[in-house]
């Protein structure tokens, strides 16, 4: 027999019929005044029907033993929603909760603005992020519970409607409202919306199988009450504390079997289903000992969910058997806690009982985390390691969802704005955006967007982003995927400048070894560059540091003419200034020494020397990358050097610092050098327009190591400095 509930739709109204089915005569007495005043407003405004649909959700809710505040807020909501009473009325004759219930039921019809379902099945991701925004959008889950009850409602409404307004309501049901009540463990609501969302969009379909259900009801009734009468007797004669019942069949559940293991009605094995019921854990696995004691059982048909829940925490022990007349019937056994969980979900903890506040029933605080945790909505992903964190923070705590002008739902970081959500769109969207409008007023830029509104972009062919939506202070970008689309087209656009200075100081500082440009092809894949055209423009924007460029061309590219001039310009000067030599080569007198360009080593720095052609001995820090370049092609020419013991000089040491543009950032820095009593040889500083990023490089005189630490130490507590280091020249 096909399971339908009953209303007192289905039948001659009678106002307040449906307060019999209470359990308190205080409940019963406070609901009948509330549905007394209701149906005074409903009366005077002749929209009797609201009433109807009123106390039609409150008839549903009652079945799934919600609190007296839901009801209460189930029995105002259609009015609500057609502005009978307001927010203020609902304070007064609800207190807080009411009101509170009411905005977030309200909520929920953003739903209603979406246009997918009227131009065929939409996507997975607009399915998703739909499902993620209503959970999102709703403080308190008893909310989402009424919508779901509303939701029935309205199917059952649209009943004698045109096919069309059937066919959208029932696919939004189908594609929305019926999953998320499988999320929330309610059988009860979620077999109803599934089988009047399946009777409007395959109507013969349905009439086939529910004829198939009644043509033989008769037979399968006589036959099912045979077979409990000797499952019961046999129970009880086993000491097992159960209570045995034939179980409604669904018509959506038939289908979607039938579909699913491609089998025909006569084929399929739980049209004769029958459910126990036990007191305690144990007893189930006792009345499957009674089960499978009196009839064979198939195997393959055996699923223990009690062992292994659900996803959605459904729990109980499915088995099918070879009953009388070889005819196949299917056991479905569960404890009466987990019972209410399956047919009630969420709402089989709420408590109605004086002194008792709402949720704080058993295991309600574990099943609305569970809930919170199981967004994915697809069963392959509920099992992912760390999914649960990453939608806790993805989902809730961080993200806002709103609409386009064609109603598809985008997602968003919280604290959004305009052009953040242009930039999502399509970059040029971003780019050419003059304005914005938000629910059909004109906003700023800077204005935050929250969940449901329906956002408008403004665009002009010839309009082009602006510098200062890069500076955070403004709050005009806040994500930073659109942040860096404005970043990138700054970048395009400034490319010529930059790839002419680029070009202008590597040819200068290249003629002074006598190196064609051209030679600059060999070293692109050290700067993971392609074309040459690449590495001049990130010289020219500062990306790549030009001596860097020179260093790994010029060892290789210097001529014997350049080495002898060299040789005989320092022959002699294994010194500075005269003075005995800061560096002993190990094993070996008097040779030539130099210090390394492109790593400054200084006093303090763990040091190595290399054996040059004709420049004898150049001293590298350790760590320097043009030392390893070199050992890698000549590895024998590594030599121990160590620092003497003699009196040191001074050192010339660059040091690069990352900053956020502000004033003051220069003097701040130079008065640090001060303190310090350092002398300065070079300071340069450039500003990055694109990103309010300030660059500053200081070339400075210093005695050791331990000055440099010091020094990089101080600077780096300054306000705004991201990164303090030692740099080549």
């Amino acid at each position: 027999m096909v399971w339908v509930r009953s209303t007192h739709v289905d039948k001659p109204h009678q106002h307040g019929d449906w307060l019999a089915e209470l359990d308190s005569d205080e409940r019963c007495a406070q609901l009948r005044e509330h549905a007394e005043r209701l149906k005074h407003i409903c009366e005077s405004s002749k929209q009797p029907q609201l009433l109807v649909k009123g106390e039609e959700m409150v008839e549903i809710l009652i079945g799934l033993n919600l609190d007296q505040e839901s009801l209460i807020a189930a029995l105002y909501s259609p009015a609500f929603e057609s502005q009978l009473i307001d927010l203020e009325q609902a304070l007064a004759w609800g207190g807080k909760s009411l009101p509170v219930l009411l905005e977030a039921v309200q909520q929920m019809q953003t739903i209603s603005a979406l246009q997918h379902f009227q131009h065929g099945k939409p996507s997975l991701v607009q399915i998703d992020n739909v499902r993620r925004m209503l959970l999102a959008m709703v403080t308190d889950v008893r909310a989402v519970l009424i919508k779901l009850a509303e939701r029935i409602c309205f199917l059952r409404e649209v009943k004698t409607l045109d096919e069309e307004t059937r066919v959208l309501a029932a696919k939004e049901c189908n594609e929305i409202y019926a999953p998320l009540a499988n999320r929330l463990g309610i059988g009860q609501l979620k077999w109803e919306l599934e089988d009047l969302a399946f009777r409007y969009l395959h109507p013969s379909t349905y009439k086939a199988i529910a004829a198939q259900l009644h043509e033989r009801r008769i037979d399968r009734e006589i036959y099912i009450n045979d077979f409990l009468q000797t499952l019961q007797q046999a129970l009880d004669d086993e000491g097992v504390q159960a209570t045995v019942y034939g179980r409604p069949k669904h018509i959506y559940s038939i289908w979607r079997k039938m579909q699913k293991k491609h089998l025909s009605f006569d084929q399929l094995y739980d049209i004769r289903a029958v459910r126990i019921i036990t007191d305690s854990l144990k007893d189930c696995y006792a009345a499957l000992g009674v089960v499978h004691s009196l009839w064979r059982h198939i195997a393959s048909e055996f699923d223990d969910y009690i062992a292994t829940p659900k996803a959605n925490g459904y729990q109980s022990i499915h088995t099918v058997v070879l009953g009388p007349q070889d005819k196949h019937v299917e056991i479905q056994i569960r404890t009466q806690a987990m019972h209410d969980d399956a047919e009630l979900g969420v709402a089989a903890h709420w408590m109605y009982k004086e002194g008792g506040a709402a949720g704080k029933g058993s295991g309600f605080e574990e099943k609305i985390a569970w809930l919170r945790k199981l967004l994915a909505w697809h069963d392959d992903m509920a099992g992912h390691e760390g999914l649960v964190d990453e939608i806790r923070s993805q989902v809730f705590e961080d993200r806002v969802y709103v609409f386009t002008p064609k109603g598809e739902v985008i997602d968003l970081p919280a604290g959004a704005t305009p052009l953040d959500f242009a930039y999502y769109i399509h970059s040029q969207v971003g780019h050419r955006c003059v304005g914005a409008k938000v629910d059909g007023h004109i906003v700023p830029f800077t204005y935050h967007l929250k969940n449901g509104e329906r956002v408008e972009i403004l665009t002009q062919k010839n309009a082009q982003p602006r510098r200062d939506w890069l500076n955070p202070a403004n709050g005009y970008l806040q994500t930073s995927r659109a942040r860096g689309k404005v970043v990138t087209y700054f970048k395009k656009l400034d490319r010529d400048k930059n790839l002419k200075a680029g070009k202008e100081l590597l040819e200068a500082e290249l003629a002074k070894h006598n190196v064609p440009l051209a030679q600059a092809e060999s070293i692109l894949e050290r700067f993971n560059m392609v074309h040459l055209d690449d590495l001049l423009a990130a010289i020219g924007a500062g990306d790549v540091r030009l001596q860097q460029v020179v260093n790994q061309l010029r060892p290789e590219t210097d001529s014997a003419a350049e080495r002898i001039e060299r040789l005989t310009a320092r022959k002699g000067k294994a010194t500075r200034s005269g003075k005995q030599s800061d560096v002993t080569v190990e094993g070996i007198g008097n040779l030539l020494v130099q210090f390394a360009k492109c790593c400054q080593p200084v006093p303090g720095d763990s040091i190595l020397g290399f054996v040059t052609q004709g420049r004898g001995v150049s001293v590298h820090r350790t760590d320097c990358e043009q030392l390893k370049h070199l050992l890698e092609q000549h590895p024998e020419r590594a030599l121990e050097v160590s620092w003497s013991q003699a009196k040191r000089g001074n050192y010339r040491v660059n040091i690069r610092i990352d900053a956020d543009d502000r004033q003051g950032l220069l003097h701040d820095i130079t008065s640090v050098l001060a303190n310090e009593k350092v002398n300065v040889a070079q300071l340069d500083s450039r500003l990055d327009t694109a990103t309010r990023q300030a660059l500053v490089t200081v070339g400075i005189i210093v005695a050791g190591a331990e000055d440099v630490q010091r020094l990089l130490n101080r600077i780096g507590q300054l306000k705004g400095i991201h990164n303090v280091e030692r740099v080549t020249q």
